[in-house]
């Protein structure tokens, strides 16, 4: 009985260690055949999902970026527009996708900002993604309607503490960045002002320009043309450093608000079983394809920087922007969906 007892033993360990070799064996061919495919990367048309519809300043920058990665690939790259889902539905289509280079993701401010305002997510912002690299950024401009008595950041806050909740702003949309770089300076100037959602910035910008709210935050892009039109007034933007597209409005932290900081941004974003050198090879041709005469000139006429950066560096920023959403929205008392 003993004996027996001790064979079939010896035979359950043996099983297990033939099933653990079996899966080592098939890890590793797994990752010979990943390997093997960054070497003859692209072999196909590269799918580029875009969380954004089209016309969208996200989907203006993937599709300055196309024609020259296409160049550089010798293969078609497709834009592919997966709105929704306060971009869930586009980034987890990326995060489930083969780690073979042919699937890309153009990531915004938002990739950043989900973690804290919802309560479930169907992937993990940073566990389940290689970063390749900080595309661009563009901050927004502090809008008023033209009616309002200020001039700048310190009149708007003088205003609004003398009437105490009667200022309204618009967003994008709850969580979204618009609505939190209202938070951040309703905390920061000790104001209180009323937060009015909008599904995008169109509706919110129509609202404005009509009177029914009287500020609000967004890109050169959207609303430059208004400012232009004198349908808005812009007095401020949400960057450390006046933007080289408006210098003529200094920034909130100018205004007395040190460290008010709330820049949109993008970048780039690979399965996180990528292999290591093709988000190398990606990473190298995205940065030379930011350095293009075209793409610099494209992205100056909609008021976005090019930036570029290592995949490292792009990692490190990720986890501190996720890291600082987390404080603010949980400081704002804003409570995950």
């Amino acid at each position: 009985m003993g004996e027996g007892r001790e064979i079939r033993e010896h035979q359950g360990r043996m099983t297990m260690h033939r099933y653990s070799l079996g899966l080592a064996a098939l890890a590793v061919i797994a990752c010979m055949g990943w390997e093997a495919a960054a070497a003859d990367f692209p072999s196909r048309p590269v799918r580029l999902i875009v969380t954004y519809p089209p016309g969208a300043l996200n989907d203006l920058v993937a599709r300055t970026l196309q024609p020259r990665l296409a160049e550089f690939w010798k293969q078609q790259v497709v834009v592919d527009n997966r709105p929704g889902g306060g971009t869930l539905i586009g980034t987890e289509m990326a995060a489930r996708a083969a780690p073979d280079g042919q699937t890309i993701l153009l990531i915004s401010i938002a990739h950043a900002i989900n973690p804290s305002v919802y309560a479930r997510m169907p992937y993990d912002s940073l566990r389940d993604f290689a970063a390749v690299s900080l595309i661009a950024s563009s901050p927004y401009i502090l809008i008023v309607h033209p009616a309002l008595p200020v001039k700048n950041v310190k009149d708007l806050v003088t205003l609004a503490k003398a009437k105490p909740g009667q200022l309204t702003y618009g967003s994008t949309g709850t969580g979204g960045s618009s609505h939190l770089m209202g938070v951040m300076l309703g905390m920061m100037a000790g104001i209180d002002i009323l937060h009015v959602p909008y599904k995008g910035l169109a509706p919110a910008l129509t609202d404005m320009i009509g009177g029914q709210i009287q500020f609000g935050f967004g890109s050169y892009s959207t609303v430059g043309q208004h400012i232009k039109s004198g349908r808005l007034r812009g007095i401020a933007v949400t960057s450390a450093k006046r933007s080289a597209t408006t210098p003529e409005y200094p920034t909130i932290a100018e205004e007395g608000y040190a460290g008010y900081e709330a820049i949109p941004w993008w970048g780039i974003l690979l399965p996180a079983a990528t292999p290591k050198a093709l988000v190398a090879r990606v990473n190298t041709d995205v940065l030379h394809a930011l350095q293009a005469p075209d793409v610099k000139e494209r992205f100056a006429a909609q008021g976005v920087d090019p930036i570029g950066s290592t995949p490292e560096d792009f990692t490190a920023f990720l986890k501190s922007e996720v890291a600082r959403w987390q404080k603010i929205v949980k400081t704002a008392g804003i409570k995950p969906e």
